[in-house]
């Protein structure tokens, strides 16, 4: 079965880049007018941008009324934008962290919000993130948000049925443009990959066709879930550290 979405008209926030573009052009290729934004001016072939910063009220507001005032509609959106840079939580400041919980919890309420108020139908995707579901040492407060988005994605499912479905991604690792930043250099990536029971870190596009999935007819009676992508999580460091084969003598 193909996932069409023909005439659909989908929102990805920071679609721009990284697993944002791949969210994007997975939606494109299923057939969607996909609409992008990003705090800075960017062109992605096949999509419409719009410059918007998702953490500011009056951005967020004029970016959906221009939807609809273009596109006569708004059937999808994917709440991607997000991230945060490394700090430890002992030397990041309180403006620091409130920033990244803005960013990453509350922004994509708001952007929902306004979504929610135009769609007479449709389907929402957050895009969250495995650190919300582990410890997450020198993103404390990006793993934090992302538990926090983990619980309104199911709540505004709630609240929201039948008219919108309102599902997230849990994604692990993906290979980026930017993964030098967290895995180091090539001997680092490939080292990193090893702790992967898949053997390799996700792709972009990968994760791009599970947010068309989640979006899609397919998943039709799927509301109030996180779809975990992480190529089978990271095997437990027990493992590595015991001295015996799990036999008993």
């Amino acid at each position: 079965m193909e996932l069409s979405l023909d005439g659909s008209v989908v929102l990805v926030t920071g679609g721009v880049r990284g697993v944002g573009l791949g969210i994007t052009r997975a939606f494109l290729s299923a057939g969607a007018t996909v609409v992008t934004c990003a705090r800075r001016p960017a062109s992605v072939p096949g999509a419409s941008f719009v410059q918007c910063d998702v953490r500011d009220v009056s951005q967020v507001s004029e970016l959906i009324s221009g939807i609809v005032s273009r596109f006569g509609r708004l059937d999808v959106l994917v709440n991607n934008a997000g991230g945060a840079p490394f700090a430890l939580a002992d030397q990041a400041s309180p403006r620091f962290h409130q920033k990244i919980v803005e960013l990453n919890l509350l922004a994509p309420l708001l952007v929902s919000q306004a979504a929610y108020s135009v769609m007479s139908s449709g389907s929402i995707v957050m895009v969250s993130s495995v650190s919300g579901r582990r410890p997450s040492p020198g993103t404390a407060a990006y793993g934090a948000a992302k538990a926090g988005l983990d619980s309104l994605t199911s709540s505004l499912a709630v609240e929201w049925a039948p008219r919108v479905r309102v599902n997230a991604l849990a994604v692990g690792m993906v290979r980026t443009e930017q993964s030098h930043l967290h895995y180091g250099d090539e001997a680092g990536i490939e080292a990193v990959s090893r702790t992967v029971p898949l053997g390799r870190l996700a792709s972009p596009d990968e994760i791009g066709a599970c947010a068309v999935f989640l979006a899609s007819p397919l998943a039709s009676y799927v509301t109030g879930a996180t779809l975990v992508v992480h190529g089978g999580g990271e095997v437990p460091a027990f493992l590595a550290a015991a001295n015996t084969n799990g036999s008993s003598s």
